[in-house]
């Protein structure tokens, strides 16, 4: 069944790949994006999905954008928040900048992106959350504090909503990537690749479009009994 899809930070990587694997699988999908209009027209040119801008730490941007998709295209039953960013630093470095824009994006911006779609969810008795995590949300890792912090609290997050949406035919998981072949990770040097991969028993980084997999069976019907759960998608890099 055709349903409108929401993906925050759907233009590149990782959400790219799971925009694209929703249109595929027959959904009517809008993508936003915080502020790289040239890829974004780019992404729309390639694929055919139309791009929303707003900033997902912003409560008001955030629900007058999402209120434009759902004039466009209709009401939100899938909603994807995958929009995230990194503000590296040792702890003992980290200033409170760094800890507040990223506590702002990956953990406040999944309220900001859920919460005005919940309601329209619960009238319809039908609803589709997943949460894209991090396999640093699960284990830590070393001067990333703010990020690891947010990505362990979007589990908490979703752990709650499924308890509460569930009655209202509301399923809410979580996707815990490991390391990944992006632009982000593409980009850091040779040596430093070479390390992170020397860590994955599988020998290789992961590829987006797996990520977008398993997003498209959480979101499917015939996923409708799993709930609160977590995919960990890491090449047995870690297990929890």
């Amino acid at each position: 069944m055709s349903r409108v899809a929401l993906v925050t930070g759907g233009t590149r990587g990782i959400g790219a790949a799971i925009s694209k694997s929703l249109k595929s699988a027959g959904h009517k999908v809008a993508a936003n994006y915080a502020g790289n209009d040239e890829a974004a027209a780019a992404f729309t040119r390639q694929t055919g999905i139309p791009t929303f801008k707003w900033n997902v730490a912003d409560y008001e941007a955030s629900k007058a954008g999402i209120a434009k998709v759902e004039a466009d295209l209709g009401p939100v039953d899938i909603v994807i928040a995958n929009a995230g960013i990194t503000r590296d630093a040792p702890f003992h470095k980290m200033s409170p900048e760094q800890w507040h824009q990223v506590i702002d994006t990956n953990l406040t911006g999944v309220f900001n992106t859920v919460h005005p779609i919940w309601p329209g969810m619960r009238e319809r008795k039908f609803g589709r959350v997943v949460v894209i995590s991090s396999i640093n949300g699960q284990k830590g890792q070393f001067a990333q504090v703010n990020y690891a912090a947010t990505k362990a609290g979007d589990l908490g997050i979703i752990r709650s909503l499924a308890q509460e949406g569930a009655r209202a035919g509301i399923t809410a998981n979580a996707v815990c990537p490991g390391y990944i072949a992006t632009e982000m990770v593409m980009a850091v040097p040779e040596k430093v690749r070479e390390s992170i991969i020397a860590q994955i028993p599988a020998g290789r980084l992961g590829e987006p479009e797996e990520i977008a997999r398993c997003v498209s069976f959480l979101v499917s019907d015939d996923a409708g009994f799993i709930n609160g759960s977590t995919i960990s998608a890491n090449g047995a890099q870690f297990f929890s």
